[in-house]
């Protein structure tokens, strides 16, 4: 014979298991240390900075000057 189950009591638990691996989930990818925030703002900032500063401006195919290269 099989044992008699409460099925509210079933879905409950399915459902507290169900929540428990979504916030594991969300653990991993939304719990990040404030150094860990910091240190990827700062690297994003420092990228920025570097690109910027490295930009090639584009040619005036127009201009009197000749440039060679």
């Amino acid at each position: 014979m099989s044992d008699i189950i409460n099925l509210k009591q079933f879905k409950k638990r399915k459902a507290r298991a169900s929540k428990e691996m979504e916030a594991n989930a969300n653990r991993i990818l939304f719990g990040r240390t404030k150094a860990e925030k910091t240190f990827d703002k700062n690297k994003s900032a420092k990228d920025e900075r570097f690109l910027e500063l490295n930009k090639l401006e584009p040619r005036n195919p127009g201009s009197s000057e000749t440039e060679t290269e």
